[in-house]
């Protein structure tokens, strides 16, 4: 038992001594992290200088920036936590801040959002875009075809800077990039465009036959005169070459609207 007790002594001076040693962080005295928390704050401040954010109000605490107050607009509420979620040291941000609300319905701030998409872009295929707009409560859902993701970010954009609006919903589609498709478009379009009782409608450039195209397959949307331009612009879309099917969701002015197919 003497020789037993001997060798185990042995073994336990021999074995490596493990230091276990804390991380110089645990000691750091509580005022670095106030002290940390007051240069967000102060760095913050500095990124809401801009008159846009004058109604709002930054708190930072353990690294988190909590907005609060109000804007004119809902653009202006998402710059400014861009802005403050960039300064240095930043964990995250809550963002608080109101929008103001406008003094028009949901149908007028539709009409008017809707009217500034008319006119969007026009000169950059306009016409090959069809994005449609709803709005419950000040929230605003965008739906849809883009021709492209500037398209989209565009639109986008100008119901984010409308006023009244409360938030913004994307659920626009972007179409696919296809060479194939972009010659069907302009195929398509002069087609349509150019049978002489629809060339009214290339005149306004907010007012025209939209024409999406998806892998040869083309929608038209928009709102035409009477039921007979509706038709002739199925069947001249029908007529191109490589187009596999048309969908004609054009509307007529002063009828109901009817269920997309």
């Amino acid at each position: 038992m003497r020789i037993l007790r001997t060798m185990v002594a042995a073994a336990l001076l021999a074995a490596p001594i493990v230091a276990y040693t804390l991380p110089a962080a645990a000691f750091a005295p509580v005022e670095d992290s106030t002290k940390n928390d007051a240069q967000i704050l102060k760095d913050a401040q500095k990124k809401l200088k801009n008159k846009r954010f004058s109604g709002v109000q930054v708190s930072v605490q353990s690294g988190i920036a909590t907005l609060s107050g109000s804007v004119k607009l809902y653009a202006d509420k998402q710059d400014a936590e861009k802005g403050v979620g960039k300064v240095k040291n930043v964990v995250s941000v809550v963002n608080d801040i109101q929008v103001q609300a406008g003094e028009t319905t949901d149908q007028q701030l539709a009409d008017r959002i809707g009217k500034q998409l008319a006119y969007d872009r026009v000169g950059y295929g306009n016409a090959f875009n069809a994005i449609t707009v709803s709005v419950d409560n000040g929230v605003v859902t965008l739906g849809g075809h883009a021709l492209g993701p500037v398209a989209k970010e565009s639109a986008l954009n100008l119901a984010k800077r409308t006023p009244g609006v409360q938030n913004v919903i994307d659920k626009i589609q972007v179409d696919p990039l296809s060479p194939m498709d972009d010659q069907l478009r302009v195929r398509v379009a002069r087609t349509v465009y150019g049978y002489p009782s629809l060339n009214k409608y290339a005149i306004n450039p907010a007012n025209p036959i939209r024409i999406t195209v998806i892998n040869g397959h083309v929608i038209l949307s928009g709102v035409v005169d009477n039921q007979s331009d509706k038709d002739v612009a199925g069947i001249q879309a029908n007529t191109v070459p490589g187009v596999f099917s048309v969908t004609n969701n054009l509307q007529v002015a002063g009828q109901p609207e009817e269920k997309r197919q």
